[in-house]
């Protein structure tokens, strides 16, 4: 990810293409030139946090959606979009009255004047009625650079960068791209050029938000910099706080309470969302999610920003807290608002009662924990999402990633969008302690008992399904009848036992249904990224000391790595070592392993343990000369 670089300029400083900003640069400085897209850059060799190899994924896909949102945003006026490869891959299939059709709009087409001839607009030019786009913290402008060389329909993209050192490589890569028509470096505050840009003439039409860590300083001037109906992409990569570790740091920074459990990627995802909206609320405006994605290290949303007095009335029931069962992991959602229809037509809001759980867990009788509130709605637009969908599944050679992304976006409008967060198989088997279903038996067994049930492009192992709790431990009750657990080694006052203590009211069937295989999966699409490469994930924040502080970061790694493990030693040392300890078995005479356990079983006896004494333990140094039978007299301690 293009991270912020900090600090005050180095004397290594970057030339600005016509004039020399600061010191010359030296030449025994190293750069690295890197080629994403249709974009080159270059960046100091020492700095790695100019560009992240892993986050191509994350700037291919923001220039799809920006591409469709174009599309979208410029159709209503009358321009048609070009972009680059779609007319080579595209299957021409046209019937009859269809060719007869096109030959009559040509001809018609033809008599036209030139200034009444379809306009259209292509990548690298400048589009008058365009979008107005605008990269907040950019470091080294690869986004900015791929957007105004993949996107058509752009009138303008601002690459800003408070840090003077990447405002100078900015310079660099436009000049060595051949965009400073298009892309204009800036060097300010991001909140400062947001807020100078409230105004409904200057504000932006897109607004891409890719900050290191959180991005919770910079949302309330960027939902009042974002055009009516424009287009707002935030990345989160502080997945630790928005995963739960950290509560109140989560409520913080994005004014809700994060819980552990195995739906965190998709809580988060929710959290955030909720966070925008509840900033846009409090300027009379709302959001509309196009597209949610959690993959890898960070989340990144889509969103648009709309106007709307009566459309902000109804941001409360779209909000929900969760209780979530410490025990089991069972949950249940309770909407903070309530919209319900009245009389002519109009919707009455109150407050929604709750809550929807007793003290207690119904089924394991453990508490509940508290958490969110969050984003209750869907997190896609299944419209949009398809239409990008077909957009890349049609120009596969735009994008080094489109393989993914089209795994990812295929499994997104699989996803249940009226169903928030999902259980996972191995947190079901594990909380009584049973053998893993497959994937496909125990969504064969919801879709018997007339459940829908989804994947979750968050995690390969979810299952997103409006099926109730007490539907679904019914469902694992029945698979424990066909894998036993030992009751005997459970204790009473544990979940599995609890659980397993109630005959299943609902007779789960656990033969494979043909529709239980999603498509995605029968495609055998990528949908979920193994690690790319070694040691990678976010890069550490932009620091002044280059070539020094990479080294630096490289043996603090080395030295922090696997420090939980222990290391390596000898085999007969380790066995040496274990023979030392008494076998605990052997004391209570259950050990059948003999000569071959790896403890000892030579309990010590009272005359090894009086022979051992004076070698293994130091004499006293004052000691009763009387010997053992004497008494001590008055004097004598």
């Amino acid at each position: 990810m293009e991270g912020q670089p900090q600090g005050p300029p180095n004397p290594a400083a970057m030339e600005n293409g016509t004039e020399p900003c600061g010191e010359e640069r030296p030449p025994e400085v190293q750069e690295t030139t890197v080629t994403e897209g249709a974009a080159k850059i270059v960046f100091p060799s020492a700095n790695e946090v100019f560009y992240n190899p892993v986050q191509e994924f994350n700037r291919d896909l923001t220039c799809a959606v920006i591409t469709e949102f174009a599309r979208i945003q410029l159709g209503a006026k009358g321009i048609q979009i070009k972009v680059p490869g779609e007319k080579d891959v595209q299957k021409v299939v046209v019937d009859l009255l269809e060719q007869e059709e096109d030959k009559a709009e040509l001809k018609e087409g033809a008599n036209l004047a030139p200034g009444d001839q379809p306009r259209t607009a292509a990548v690298r030019d400048i589009c008058e009625e365009g979008l107005r786009v605008l990269e907040g913290l950019a470091a080294s402008g690869l986004r900015s650079i791929r957007f105004a060389l993949e996107v058509p329909g752009l009138r303008s993209v601002v690459a800003n960068d408070a840090s003077a050192r990447a405002v100078d490589l900015m310079h660099r890569n436009v000049q060595l791209n051949d965009v400073t028509h298009l892309v204009q470096p800036s060097q300010a505050d991001a909140r400062m050029l947001m807020y100078q840009h409230q105004k409904a003439s200057e504000r932006f039409d897109v607004i891409d938000l890719d900050p290191y860590g959180s991005p919770a300083p910079f949302l309330d001037a960027a939902v009042q910099a974002v055009s009516e109906g424009g287009l707002l992409c935030v990345t989160c990569t502080d997945m630790a706080v928005l995963a739960g570790n950290s509560g109140e740091t989560c409520y913080s920074k994005y004014g809700a309470m994060a819980l552990k459990s195995r739906a965190c990627h998709e809580m988060a995802l929710r959290i955030v969302l909720h966070s925008l909206d509840l900033h846009a609320n409090c300027y009379q405006r709302f959001v509309v999610p196009l597209l949610s994605i959690s993959a890898d290290f960070y989340v990144r949303v889509f969103v648009r920003v709309f106007t709307g007095q009566a459309k902000v009335k109804a941001s409360a029931s779209k909000q929900a807290l969760v209780f979530q069962c410490v025990g089991c992991g069972a949950f249940h959602l309770q909407r903070l608002g309530k919209a319900s229809g009245a009389s002519g037509g109009r919707v009455k809001f109150s407050a929604a009662c709750g809550p929807p759980v007793a003290p207690e867990c119904e089924h394991c009788g453990q508490r509940h924990q508290l958490g969110g509130p969050m984003w209750a709605e869907p997190l896609h637009d299944l419209d949009f999402v398809g239409r990008v969908l077909e957009a890349v599944s049609a120009n596969p050679g735009r994008f080094h990633t489109a393989e993914r992304i089209r795994g990812v976006l295929s499994v997104v409008a699989e996803e249940l969008l009226d169903v928030p967060l999902y259980y996972t198989l191995d947190q079901l088997s594990s909380t009584i302690h049973c053998s893993t279903p497959r994937l496909l038996q125990l969504r064969s067994a919801l879709l018997h008992a007339g459940f829908r049930v989804s994947l979750s492009h968050a995690c390969k192992n979810a299952v997103k399904t409006d099926a109730p709790s007490s539907a679904l431990w019914d469902i694992m009750r029945c698979w424990e009848k066909e894998c036993p657990v030992k009751r005997e080694r459970l204790s009473e006052t544990s979940p599995a036992f609890r659980i397993l203590s109630v005959e299943p009211r609902l007779q789960a069937n656990f033969t494979i249904r043909d529709d239980a295989n999603p498509s995605s999966r029968q495609r055998g699409l990528k949908r979920f990224q193994a690690n790319p490469e070694a040691n990678w994930g976010p890069r550490p924040r932009a620091r002044p000391g280059g070539k020094a502080a990479g080294e630096a970061m490289e043996e603090r790694r080395k030295l922090l790595q696997n420090k939980r493990k222990e290391p390596d030693e000898d085999l007969a040392q380790r066995a040496a070592q274990l023979k030392t300890f008494p076998c605990k078995r052997f004391k209570e005479g259950t050990c059948q392993r003999g000569d071959q356990c790896c403890y000892s079983h030579s309990p010590l006896t009272p005359k090894a343990t009086a022979e051992a004494t004076p070698t293994d333990r130091p004499e006293a140094p004052d000691q009763n000369p009387l010997g053992p039978g004497a008494a001590a007299g008055p004097g004598k301690d």
